[in-house]
């Protein structure tokens, strides 16, 4: 149905991974320097953390191209690989993203017209127009930049997260979109969790049963248990909600996740778990039930999600530390004349409802249940209910490749005129799989 299958090279997985779980781990341990924007309206204010290492490591790949010395070696420590191979591995994930379905990336260059950009940097970037700066204002610069973010986000950000200005010399940018279906929706509802920071609260609830208990799983890590959901997309992305003890925050829950997908720790799955609660969430027992099939039962909660991440914030993690500064010039392979980062930006969002999961993200840097039923059979029951702060990935599932990462820290109030919301109706499916 969507042809064949885009092939990622493990040591790119295992590299932009490496990057989603070291940021995620500093965005979490730092007290999360990136902005909450309000969630969309129907989804209330839930608030969080969204990031996506997915689309800015091919941006950083295409600065190590053009880099020199420390700001060089520095930008291979964040990307994983060396600089002559990055603006290759760059392209190659960015076709790679373009190929699944559902999903889409895009690079975007513009420049000053008097300034020079080395055609052999810019060979290495894929094929695009080479947009340019300073023809008519910072603002009419502002707005094109702002209509190719959200051109290349299908909507999901509507702006650049990079302002240009009267001395912006050079902006390169990275945008990445992700639409998929769930193959088996939720039903949407009212949940009022009884323990936890939740406790006593009414809030959109969402909920699914299937007999099929691999689909949940616990994994012994340094902090304890954790246990992993994966929730199935039509398009070959799936979404792996991460719950771990009451204690645990995103900078320990969301590094764990990444490790379980590379296989350096593996999760017992549900079939096999102990009867009564071996994960955070979990419960194991053995029911009555009218049917010989057993029964995962789930409960958890959407979010809406809007990050702003200074990149600058996490500058040495991120390998733009002496990319910031004049002398020596970071990048003599860009440009003949001495470039500098300006400013480093990433906007991500991401958004979980009963029947699929979107995400986006743009990087950018500018230099410059009735009744009692019979029950005749004794059947394995697992119930998991997510009603605390969770983690979230995205995952490529041919390649394990994590396409977007995040933290929900608050619920979705219940509110049941909103509901209807919470299903996507109005089916304006141009971007989603199926």
């Amino acid at each position: 149905m969507w042809g064949t299958t885009p092939t990622i090279p493990a040591a790119t997985v295992r590299a932009v991974n490496r990057l989603t779980a070291r940021w995620a781990h500093a965005t979490a341990t730092t007290g999360a320097p990136a902005a909450i924007a309000p969630a969309t309206p129907e989804l209330g204010a839930p608030a969080g953390t969204v990031l996506s290492a997915a689309g800015l490591w091919p941006l950083l790949g295409f600065l190590a191209d053009g880099a020199a010395g420390t700001a060089r070696a520095e930008l291979e420590e964040a990307l994983g690989l060396r600089a002559e191979e990055a603006a290759g591995a760059a392209r190659g994930l960015l076709a790679a993203l373009s190929a699944i379905p559902g999903s889409a990336a895009a690079v975007g260059l513009w420049t000053r017209h008097d300034l020079k950009v080395r055609e052999e940097w810019r060979s290495g970037l894929p094929e695009t127009a080479l947009g340019r700066l300073g023809g008519d204002g910072p603002e009419a610069d502002q707005r094109r930049l702002d209509a190719w973010a959200a051109k290349h986000t299908d909507g999901l950000i509507p702006s650049m997260p990079v302002p240009v200005r009267e001395d912006t010399e050079l902006v390169l940018a990275v945008a990445q979109a992700l639409r998929t279906r769930w193959i088996r929706p939720f039903d949407a509802g009212r949940l009022s969790p009884e323990t936890g920071p939740w406790a006593g609260r009414e809030l959109v609830g969402l909920r699914r049963t299937t007999s099929l208990l691999d689909r949940v799983g616990v994994a012994e890590t340094a902090f304890g248990p954790l246990t992993v959901l994966r929730v199935l997309g039509n398009t070959g992305v799936d979404v792996h909600l991460l719950l771990g003890p009451e204690e645990a925050d995103g900078g320990a829950v969301l590094p764990a996740g990444v490790e379980l997908l590379s296989g350096a720790r593996k999760a017992v799955p549900g079939d096999l778990l102990p009867l009564g609660t071996p994960g955070p969430g979990l419960r194991v027992e053995i029911r009555r039930s009218t049917s010989r099939e057993p029964r995962l039962h789930v409960s958890t909660t959407p979010f809406s999600l809007t990050s702003d991440h200074d990149l600058l914030a996490h500058a040495r993690l991120l390998g733009l530390s002496a990319a910031c500064v004049a002398d020596p010039a970071p990048f003599p392979g860009v440009s003949e004349a001495p470039l500098v980062v300006e400013g480093a930006q990433q906007t991500a969002v991401a958004r979980f409802h009963a029947r699929g999961f979107e995400a986006g993200s743009v990087s950018a840097m500018a230099a410059v249940g009735c009744g009692l039923p019979h029950t005749p059979y004794r059947v394995r029951s697992v119930e998991l209910g997510i009603d605390r702060p969770f983690g979230f990935l995205a995952v490529h599932r041919t390649s394990r490749l994590v396409l977007s990462a995040g933290w929900v820290a608050e619920p979705v109030p219940y509110d049941e005129g909103d509901l209807a919301h919470l299903y996507d109706d109005d089916d304006e499916d141009e971007g989603w799989g199926g």
